[in-house]
This record gives C-alpha cells, sequence and structure tokens, in this order.
C-alpha cells in the first residue's frame, strides 16, 4: 500500500504561503487590467444591440417603402380604369349607364385620394424612422469609437503580461497541488471574504498585516514557532511571521 506523505506545519505553511504569493501577483494583474473587460463586454452588447435596432429600423423602413409603392401602383391603375371609363362614358345608350360608369370613376377617384394619403402618412413615418437611423448610426459609431479604444488598451496589458500570468497561473496550480484539501478550502473561503484577496499575511508592526488589529506577545510567539496554524482572532486570516515571509520568494 502506497504511503501519503505526512506534511509538517511549517511545510503547510510554506505551501499556502507560497499559493498566497502567487494568487496575489495574478491578482495584481487583473487590478492593472482594471474594469477594462467588463467594459469592453458590455459595449460589446450595446453595439449589438444598437445594430439590431439598426437592422429593424432598415426592415420597418423598406416595409413601408413596399407599401407606398404598392399605393403607387394602386393609383396608377385607377388612373387607367378612370380613363377607360370616360371612354366608355362617350359611347353609352342612356342616362343609367352613363350615372353607373360616373360612379365607378367617383370610387376610382376616392380610392386614388385614400391612397394618396397613405402615401404621404408613410412618407412621413419613413422621415421620421430614418432619423432614429440616423441617430442609431451616430450610436454606433460612438460606441464603436469607444470600444475600438477600450480593447486597444485591454490587448495591450495583455500582451505585456500574457506570459507572466500564464507563469503564474502554472506555478500557483503547482502550489496549490501541495496543499492539503482542507486547508486550500479554508484559504479559498478566506480570499473570497476579501476584495484584496489576502487570505495569508505576516505580522506588521506587532499587528495582522490583513486588518492590523494587534496581535498579543504570546500569540507572536506561537506564530513564530510554527507548531500550529493560527489565524488572526479579528479577521480570520492565517499570520505567519516575517522570517519565514522574507524566505518564501517568488520568481
Amino acid at each position: 500500500m502506497a504511503t501519503v506523505k505526512e506534511y509538517s506545519v511549517e511545510e503547510k505553511l510554506i505551501s499556502i504561503l507560497t499559493l498566497q504569493k502567487m494568487d496575489s501577483r495574478l491578482d495584481g494583474i487583473q487590478v492593472l487590467k482594471g474594469e477594462l473587460p467588463i467594459e469592453v463586454k458590455d459595449l460589446e452588447d450595446e453595439v449589438a444591440g444598437l445594430n439590431t435596432r439598426l437592422g429593424n429600423v432598415e426592415e420597418e423602413i423598406k416595409s413601408i417603402q413596399d407599401f407606398i409603392n404598392t399605393k403607387k401602383t394602386a393609383v396608377k391603375d385607377a388612373e387607367a380604369l378612370i380613363k377607360k371609363y370616360e371612354k366608355q362614358q362617350t359611347n353609352v345608350k342612356n342616362n343609367r349607364e352613363f350615372e353607373a360608369i360616373g360612379k365607378e370613376i367617383e370610387m376610382q377617384t376616392l380610392d386614388i385620394r385614400l391612397s394618396e394619403k397613405h402615401i404621404k402618412d408613410a412618407t412621413e413615418e419613413i422621415k421620421e424612422k430614418s432619423r432614429t437611423l440616423e441617430a442609431a448610426k451616430a450610436g454606433i459609431e460612438g460606441k464603436e469609437t469607444n470600444l475600438n479604444h477600450k480593447k486597444a488598451e485591454l490587448e495591450k496589458i495583455i500582451a505585456e503580461t500574457e506570459k507572466e500570468e500564464k507563469q503564474y497561473h502554472k506555478h500557483s496550480e503547482e502550489a496549490r497541488a501541495k496543499v492539503e484539501p482542507r486547508l486550500l478550502a479554508a484559504y479559498e473561503k478566506i480570499r473570497k471574504t476579501y476584495r484584496n484577496g489576502l487570505a495569508v499575511v505576516s505580522i506588521v508592526r506587532d499587528s495582522c498585516g490583513g486588518c492590523f488589529n494587534n496581535i498579543p506577545p504570546q500569540r507572536q510567539a506561537e506564530i513564530r514557532q510554527r507548531k500550529k496554524i493560527i489565524v488572526c482572532e479579528h479577521c480570520g486570516r492565517i499570520v505567519v511571521d516575517n522570517d519565514l515571509d522574507t524566505t518564501v520568494k517568488i520568481s
């Protein structure tokens, strides 16, 4: 049966401290990127939304233009019928036929007026939608300019830090593999609790390097002995002594 190596408290502290330092370097890179990844994503979503709106307005304008063309065709058809009826009126045999054709001419004339009204209203609607279209185009242009600027800024940071970030990710995973599961779970929980991601800190001027509350001399002595993992009674962070913090270095 394979034996599982038992690590001393000091070895555990070295592993968790190494992991913290790696993760802090990665956190630093994320701070350098700042809100840029979120801003880029938000701008991409806005541009996509505006493009969708633009496409919808263009489709609406096309639909209205098709409606206008249909009404223009209806006017031409009505005008052709009127000419036909007027010619027929010259050949009628009695007043009854003349009046019947006259009513047809009147109906076609009314249809022309109604179609012309529809054309006028639709033309005004196109003008309104065209203004909306131009505003959407201007909005997209402004958003795209801003997006390109943000993207270029983010890509520059990524290019400058990509090699370093990959290296720290690799070392972080290696360090994480050396930390026992229960301690690792506690570490991850503490990291999520604080915005700066510090779960392991050293003593700074007789105080916790995380919350800066005073650590009693006896407690400091216990921390320096490295006989057990000690957490700050105020913030819950794992506390290590300065000598260990100085000894554990990462490239």
